[in-house]
């Protein structure tokens, strides 16, 4: 796993990683939805399979994640990120990619979080068009 320490981000927000998602992959629970959006982006464009492992609600959690190789993360860009309950959240985000020397493709996706024990978690998501 890459590990960023003086750099800016993946999660593109202008900040150095060690001050942004690097406190939430180093075990800091993040604040919100939104930042644990941000951090789970983070982690792929890392590969840090045990931070999205962790981040990810037991009903929904695979066993493991195959992270393609030749994936290219290029960018993310937050488009809504919502409260819809005291200890539940949405986020919707588009994040850019490529595979290999393909064209450049995108995933927009509106995320669901809940927040367990202090700890915001990943649910489900739905693909947007």
């Amino acid at each position: 796993m890459k590990r960023p320490t003086e750099s800016l981000c993946p999660c593109g927000s202008s900040r150095a990683y060690e001050g942004c998602c690097g406190r939430w992959h180093a075990g800091e629970p993040a604040p919100d939805a939104e930042s644990l959006m941000r951090s789970r982006y983070s982690a792929f464009v890392m590969r840090n399979e045990p931070y999205l492992l962790a981040t990810w609600h037991s009903t929904q959690r695979p066993k493991s994640i195959e992270f393609d190789p030749h994936q290219k993360w290029l960018g993310l860009k937050i488009v809504d990120a919502r409260n819809t309950g005291t200890d539940t959240a949405e986020v919707e985000f588009i994040a850019r990619f490529r595979i290999g020397g393909g064209s450049a493709a995108r995933l927009h996706e509106r995320s669901r979080f809940v927040r367990e024990e202090g700890r915001w978690l990943y649910v489900d998501g739905d693909i947007r068009g």
